[in-house]
């Protein structure tokens, strides 16, 4: 599941007004936290649902973020501004790596990242669908783990980011509760391996 959590751990809140790729500039210039509640679904090719989960989620631009996976199991993904911890309090395992490895064409960029998104992303505004509407966002890199990356959202906030895998495989976020800018403690973005816990890793 690590694999599967350190792959969707970076997701963004959107305002949509004129394009969709507008409104992702727009939002990397002036968003620099949030906060807002997750429901995360994975659908193998035949768009079977094979995993569900939920918890909350947290970032602070550039480099800085939280994941807490609260359902079925309670999980953390923590980015730190220097490195990325990912732990599993069921298996009492951490795995860590450099942050900047994580970044790059990964989704984390379009979260975490700094404001050159169209240097790691073909970014194209691909209409409405089901009431929302969508961006697409296409790596450069090779280094990543998906194919591509798109985000659904209404007048609002961002509703739902889907990242599909060279697989088949589809990720599904649906977001809720959000708050933009909110003041978040440091402290949320700190992590220290849990006493017996196994590290693995740099």
């Amino acid at each position: 599941m690590s694999s599967i959590l350190f792959a969707v751990l970076f997701a963004l809140p959107l305002v949509a007004f004129a394009s969709s790729v507008d409104t992702l500039k727009q939002f990397v210039r002036g968003t620099q936290s949030a906060r807002a509640q997750f429901n995360q679904s994975v659908l193998d090719k035949n768009r079977v649902t094979v995993q569900e989960a939920s918890g909350t989620m947290q970032f602070s631009r550039p480099g800085k973020f939280r994941w807490d996976y609260v359902k079925p199991y309670q999980q953390q993904l923590v980015g730190d501004g220097s490195k990325l911890w990912i732990y599993d309090a069921e298996l009492e395992q951490v795995s860590v790596r450099k942050l900047d490895q994580a970044l790059g064409s990964s989704p984390a960029a379009l979260l975490a990242g700094n404001n050159e998104i169209e240097k790691n992303f073909v970014l194209k505004d691909v209409g409405t669908s089901n009431g929302l509407n969508w961006l697409e966002a296409t790596p450069k890199g090779k280094e990543t783990n998906f194919e591509i990356v798109r985000m659904g959202f209404n007048a609002k906030d961002l509703k739902v980011m889907e990242l599909r895998d060279y697989f088949g495989q589809t990720t599904v976020i649906r977001f809720s509760q959000l708050e933009k800018n909110p003041r978040l403690s440091s402290e949320l973005f700190k992590f220290t391996p849990p006493k017996g816990a196994d590290v693995i890793g740099e």
